[in-house]
C-alpha cells in the first residue's frame, strides 16, 4: 500500500495540482489586495463613497451607533454581513477573470510552441524500406 501510495504521489499530475494550490493561495492574497485596495475604493467613489466591508444589518443585539462591522461583532452583536458577501463576490468575479485570462495567456504560448515544432520539423526523408526498393530497382537496370 505505501508503494501504490508513492507511486500516486508520484504521479505528474498530484505534482502539479500541489504547484497550483500553493501559488493559488498566494495568488489568492494578491487579489484580496487589489479588491480591498484598488477596486472597493473606486466602486465606492462611483456610488458615493460606500464601503462595502462595513455594510451590516444587525440581527440581535446591540451595536454602537456608526460603529463598523468588526465594532459590531465585538459588542456582541449578531450581524447580517451582506457586505462582506458583496465583497466576497466581488473577489470571486476578479479571480475567475484573472484566471481566464491566464489560461488564454497560457493556451496562446502553447498553440505558437506547437505551431513553431510543426513548422520547423524538418521533412520526413524516404523511410528504409523505400531506399530497399531504390536499391532493387537500381540493381534489376
Amino acid at each position: 500500500m505505501i508503494k501504490e501510495f508513492r507511486d500516486f504521489i508520484a504521479k505528474g499530475n498530484v505534482m502539479d495540482l500541489a504547484v497550483g494550490i500553493i501559488i493559488g493561495a498566494a495568488f489568492t492574497a494578491i487579489v484580496k489586495s487589489l479588491v480591498d485596495d484598488l477596486i472597493n475604493p473606486i466602486i465606492g467613489l462611483i456610488i458615493g463613497g460606500i464601503d462595502f466591508t462595513n455594510m451590516y444589518v444587525v440581527l440581535n443585539g446591540t451595536a454602537p451607533e456608526g460603529a463598523g462591522l468588526q465594532a459590531a461583532r465585538d459588542a456582541g452583536a449578531t450581524v447580517f454581513a451582506y457586505g462582506s458577501f458583496i465583497t466576497a463576490i466581488i473577489n470571486f468575479l476578479i479571480i475567475a477573470f484573472v484566471v481566464f485570462l491566464l489560461v488564454k495567456a497560457v493556451n496562446r504560448i502553447r498553440d505558437a510552441a506547437i505551431r513553431k515544432e510543426t513548422v520547423a520539423a524538418p521533412p520526413a526523408g524516404p523511410s528504409e524500406l523505400d531506399v530497399l526498393m531504390q536499391i532493387r530497382d537500381a540493381l534489376k537496370k
